[in-house]
């Protein structure tokens, strides 16, 4: 078999290429367009970076170098840093403000309004007893004792609530009826016997 010459090959190889791509050229003639407006941005945003770089390096010596003629930046009399000045002066001297009463941060801050229920006293302050403060003539039912209802917060008794029965639901509502007749407790307890009852 006689070995047709490199040369031939090549050129052969060239034409079926020719072939391939002008099959080719409608479909990339469509893209041509976006790929050339694309290919510009790219050049031009790098051309970007490269000015402004050099912008920069320009800015640091410029910066290094006494240039007679321009005045010195002064800095605002507004512009407080940390930096400047002494440590003493800026962490040892007291926060004076004109009419704003800022608390210590020491102080524990206790929740009111409607935030009150749902939060626990501070821990320095001792829990209010509250059994003091019912009816005389009112016994603790064993559920009160046994939740040691009078102590919890509305959030506690929320997450309490449906483990108990309806019966016991009833009994919490007529001691909490009896004695201190807090609104917001009274109501979840009605409307979890609703729902108890509903089911």
């Amino acid at each position: 078999m006689t070995r047709v010459p490199f040369a031939a090959r090549v050129a052969a190889g060239v034409a079926v290429t020719v072939v391939e791509e002008a099959r080719k050229l409608p479909g990339s003639a469509l893209m041509l367009p976006m790929t050339v407006v694309s290919e510009a941005l790219a050049r031009g945003m790098r051309l970007q970076q490269q000015v402004t770089a050099l912008a920069i390096k320009g800015d640091v010596i410029i910066a290094t170098l006494p240039v007679v003629g321009t005045p010195r930046e002064e800095q605002p009399a507004w512009a407080q840093f940390d930096e400047d000045g002494d440590e003493n002066d800026v962490f040892g001297a007291p926060v004076v403000t004109d009419d704003v009463d800022v608390p210590d941060a020491s102080e524990p801050i206790a929740a009111n309004g409607r935030f009150a229920l749902y939060s626990t006293p501070p821990v320095d302050e001792p829990v209010q007893d509250t059994s003091a403060k019912s009816a005389p003539g009112v016994d603790k039912p064993e559920i009160v004792e046994m939740i040691d209802f009078d102590t919890l917060a509305l959030a506690q008794l929320r997450a309490r609530l449906r483990s108990l029965s309806v019966e016991d639901l009833e009994t919490l509502l007529d001691y909490e009826n009896a004695t201190l007749a807090r609104a917001p407790f009274q109501t979840m307890l009605a409307n979890r016997i609703t729902t108890a009852k509903a089911k």
